[in-house]
């Protein structure tokens, strides 16, 4: 797919937002500001912005727990957004969701789990029902090489093929599944091929390479939508943070992060956009600044929103 100018600045905007956002995030909660816990995708940025730009706006999106990236890049209102991270009351779930639960249904984000895997069959049923519907939409379903070694994983795989749902299934491979190892396991390429064990059309990328992964991500959602069935596509990344803010990452390297760090995704990007006169060095400055003072006005605004009503504390509770 030809990548025109107006999209290239569009998506290193968002990298450069979700880069922004979760640094912010870490600030916020180092502060004190933030209660709980968060899972940072600082690294991952072109799985996230290169999967879901094949995305029509009415498409949707089902995420895991490290989903900051996600949201932004299926295009949240950044200020709806920190406000629930915030646990404000103007936040999308009226704070009830949280940096792991952020959900935005009427854009198409249909929010994240918890539990590892537990998007998966999740994303089957919602699959079989878009199906039903016959609207020609697609469900992106992401979920990362620790739910990969899951029952839930397989049994989605064999259930998504039967009955041949309209879903791309997206494996963030940031080399860790807490702090153990994917490499002690498994590869990108092996977590393809149980894909194309049961049948699905299956790839593995360099999840650092937004075109690579746009164009497997999007050959995947042109199969999904034209009755092909479902795919599954793995992106080769990696974390530069620790699974969650109480991991103090005693289980790699500095060497070993300072060696991903080289391979920053966003500054990949920069240089392809150079490369193919798309974006000056001058333009990304810009694109970059806009970005910081897009998630500080965001950060102000949730700071500013009102905490919510412990009134309205049972409000949407709907079991004893």
């Amino acid at each position: 797919m030809t990548l025109t100018k107006e999209n290239a600045e569009k998506y290193l905007l968002q990298m450069y937002q979700i880069r922004a956002f979760e640094e912010q995030a870490e600030k916020s909660y180092m502060a004190g500001k933030i209660h709980g816990t968060m899972h940072l995708s600082i690294g991952q940025e072109a799985s996230a912005v290169g999967s879901i730009s094949t995305l029509e706006p009415t498409d949707y999106i089902i995420g895991h727990h490290r989903g900051h990236g996600l949201t932004i890049a299926k295009g949240a209102d950044l200020n709806l957004m920190m406000a629930e991270f915030y646990g404000k009351a103007n936040g999308y779930c009226r704070g009830r969701g949280g940096s792991m639960h952020i959900a935005d249904i009427k854009g198409g984000n249909l929010g994240a789990n918890g539990v590892v895997g537990g998007g998966l069959p999740l994303a089957v049923g919602i699959g079989i029902g878009l199906k039903m519907e016959a609207e020609n939409r697609v469900l992106l379903c992401f979920f990362g090489d620790g739910a990969a070694s899951t029952g839930a994983f397989h049994e989605s795989m064999i259930l998504a093929e039967l009955y041949q749902v309209p879903v791309v299934f997206v494996c963030e491979n940031n080399q860790y599944a807490m702090s153990f190892a994917s490499r002690d396991w498994t590869t990108s390429k092996k977590i393809a091929a149980h894909g194309e064990v049961y049948g699905l059309t299956s790839t593995a990328t360099d999840g650092n390479n937004l075109i690579e992964v746009r164009d497997a991500v999007q050959m995947g959602v042109d199969r999904a939508r034209g009755g092909g069935g479902p795919s599954l596509v793995v992106n080769d990344t990696y974390r530069w943070r620790g699974h969650s803010k109480s991991d103090r990452n005693r289980y790699r390297t500095n060497e070993e992060i300072e060696a991903w760090k080289k391979k920053d995704p966003i500054l990949k990007f920069r240089k392809y956009c150079k490369t193919e006169k798309l974006i000056t060095d001058e333009k990304a400055e810009e694109i970059k600044k806009k970005a910081y003072a897009d998630i500080e006005s965001a950060r102000v605004f949730a700071e500013s929103s009102p905490e919510p009503d412990v009134q309205t504390l049972e409000e949407g509770v709907y079991a004893p």
